[in-house]
């Protein structure tokens, strides 16, 4: 079984997300060690990329802090390194295609994979135009995660027979982002998918508080954050952690 399936394993997994170096590389790894003892179960790393068309302003300015500081992939592979002598939680990154073409679509999937990365999620790449990547992370045993949209009706049973580790669950239109109300029907998403595979699948978007945690748990199998904690972490900076963990500990209860 898959890292990534064991984390739905243990009932509704939380999935947090964090920009690496915002606001440090050091803090980014203290991040990751305090969300798992918090209650995480999978862990979303987004790499840094300088127009990110998925992501609202909070995860656009953390973009923006990280790349200031000169955050390298390299530095966050040496990163992913460190954290992997002391934990097995099964990880993925979050970046964009012309991240992984910049460096190298192969051997950036090889060093992911080398290093122990689980999967890879990239927002902007299409169903259609997935393959070039799908087919060197199955080469090196990695999950290319499939995201499904509220208006990929007719696609995503299309979508979901090809998916591996867990599909992405996009419950709102526009770009990720703290939402008020989510009014999108993921329920009828996720059945679809269910009809055609047994495979996890996780919300995200716009999940910022525990009850709409909860409302969205009860029709997945897992839910992601992310605004909600980058958020934390550009207000405190340095001193984010505790105040990540809190959050991180209240969202996983609530699930």
């Amino acid at each position: 079984m898959s890292k990534i399936r064991q984390a739905f394993e243990h009932g509704k997994a939380f999935i947090p997300f964090i920009t690496c170096g915002d606001p440090s590389i050091e803090v980014t790894e203290e991040l990751v060690y305090t969300m798992e003892e918090a209650g995480a179960d999978l862990i979303e790393l987004g790499i840094p990329f300088s127009d990110p068309t998925a992501e609202g302003p909070v995860i656009q300015a953390a973009n923006l802090r990280a790349l200031t500081k000169g955050i390298t992939t390299d530095e966050i592979f040496d990163m992913v390194r460190r954290i992997r002598k002391r934990t097995q939680i099964p990880m993925v990154f979050m970046t964009y295609a012309n991240v992984v073409f910049s460096y190298g679509t192969d051997r950036f999937i090889r060093t992911a994979s080398e290093i122990g990365m689980d999967g890879l999620i990239l927002p902007d790449v299409p169903y259609e135009e997935k393959e070039e990547f799908d087919s060197v992370c199955r080469k090196y045993g990695m999950d290319l995660i499939s995201l499904i949209a509220p208006t990929s009706k007719e696609r995503i049973r299309m979508i979901a027979k090809e998916a591996s580790g867990f599909i992405y669950c996009v419950s709102s239109l526009g770009v990720t982002g703290v939402r008020s109300e989510i009014t999108t029907d993921v329920r009828s998403m996720i059945e679809l998918v269910k009809e055609t595979k047994d495979i996890p699948c996780a919300v995200g978007f716009g999940i910022s508080t525990e009850e709409q945690a909860k409302k969205m748990a009860e029709v997945s199998d897992g839910v992601i954050v992310g605004s909600a904690i980058v958020r934390i972490c550009g207000e405190y900076g340095d001193r984010c952690v505790p105040f990540v963990k809190k959050n991180v500990k209240k969202m996983k209860e609530a699930l």
